[in-house]
């Protein structure tokens, strides 16, 4: 097997559940020793967060999909003897990463200020819920919690409705990203001055970039943006499940519906006959065609309306998703090997490089596995 691009770039990584985790992976993926510390006894909070898997006496299948292509070492860093072993990582580290809240690292030994005169050239990389500066700043930050606070959750709300949530960690999933981002930026600056820097990224500044398009609207006119509702979009139940229809960009989008469904052209209706029409009585439209889309089976509604080059998916669950043609062809999915010996599907890196493409070299790692071999790799 070729070596990642990372090959040789040492990576620390203290952090728990997904936001750091995720980060640490990624550079995994890509070739990077990636030695994953953790508290000795439980381990990472994510070991213990699957019940399904408890259930079976697995390995937690949250902790495999964010720890993949790493070695696992359980320190006690309030201890003398395991911090001086982690003084010793860090002294060969290229990366930290981790998701203390403020004041914590400092507390052991490993703040960036501390570190950055220990190891010059070390990239610190900070994930946290809100940063070290403001009235939250020693606040515990989750994804859901995020969500409600940054106006993400108010604003996916049906008109008039309660709060929606998005299920899967968005922000954490986008805030680990971000922070790989800042690290392969760190790294570039590094080969100019030869000295590493403080990466920081929190939750809360992800999940408003996140909604950068609505938050310029929102800032220079005064107006919430609900992009469901900027044109005659549609949610239709077919006989077997649903179907999402979409309006944009499209001249006479109920024209094309009405002959998708066989129906008569109901946009010769004056109040019909624009998008903006449209959009104005997408309720009366809806009642209109239901019965045409609830007649017939997803598969056949989806042939009818993309014939009209409307925009148009199956609303799937998630293990639809998985199963679906698409996600095969693009070998997203990957199969990697657990400590027990059982394999674990799980998904991949989603980034497509030519020539230095992400690997699989390690399965996620059990409890301490790899204190051996690291304590031999450091002659200790």
């Amino acid at each position: 097997m070729s070596k990642g691009i990372l090959d040789g770039l040492i990576v620390i990584d203290m952090s728990e559940v997904y936001q750091g985790p995720l980060a640490a992976q990624i550079l995994g993926d890509f070739g990077a020793d990636v030695i994953k510390v953790e508290r000795a006894g439980s381990g990472e909070v994510l070991r213990l967060s699957d019940p399904a898997s408890r259930a079976k006496a697995m390995m937690s299948s949250h902790f495999a999909a964010a720890n993949r292509n790493k070695r696992s070492i359980a320190l006690d860093a309030k201890s003398d003897s395991d911090n001086a072993l982690l003084q010793a990582l860090l002294d060969r580290a290229d990366v930290l990463i981790h998701n203390f809240r403020p004041g914590v690292a400092e507390r052991l030994g490993i703040g960036y200020g501390a570190l950055h005169k220990r190891n010059p050239r070390l990239i610190y990389g900070w994930a946290s819920g809100y940063g070290d500066t403001g009235p939250l700043a020693t606040a515990g930050g989750q994804d859901l919690i995020i969500q409600s606070l940054s106006g993400m959750a108010r604003e996916s709300a049906p008109a008039g409705g309660l709060p929606s949530f998005v299920n899967p960690p968005a922000i954490d999933y986008a805030s680990g990203q971000t922070l790989v981002q800042g690290i392969l930026l760190a790294l570039l600056a590094r080969e100019k001055t030869g000295l590493g820097q403080r990466v920081a990224v929190n939750l809360l500044d992800t999940a408003v970039a996140i909604q950068s398009l609505e938050a310029a609207t929102t800032m220079m006119h005064g107006v919430t943006t609900k992009w469901f509702d900027l044109a005659p979009n549609f949610v239709f139940e077919t006989s077997d499940g649903y179907l999402t229809v979409l309006g944009f960009f499209r001249p006479n989008p109920l024209q094309s519906l009405c002959k998708a469904m066989g129906v008569a052209d109901a946009s010769t209706a004056p109040r019909l006959a624009t998008p903006d029409g449209q959009l104005a009585h997408r309720t009366e439209i809806h009642a209109l065609l239901a019965p045409s889309f609830r007649a017939l089976p997803t598969a056949e509604a989806l042939a009818r309306v993309t014939a009209e080059d409307l925009l148009c998916q199956p609303t799937q669950s998630l293990a639809e998703a998985l199963a679906h043609p698409q996600i095969a062809a693009s070998g997203l999915l990957i199969e990697a090997p657990l400590p027990d010996g059982q394999t674990a599907r799980l998904v991949g890196n989603p980034l497509k490089l030519s020539d230095t493409p992400a690997t699989l070299r390690k399965g996620p790692p059990a409890l301490d596995a790899d204190r051996a071999e690291i304590t031999a790799w450091l002659g200790q």
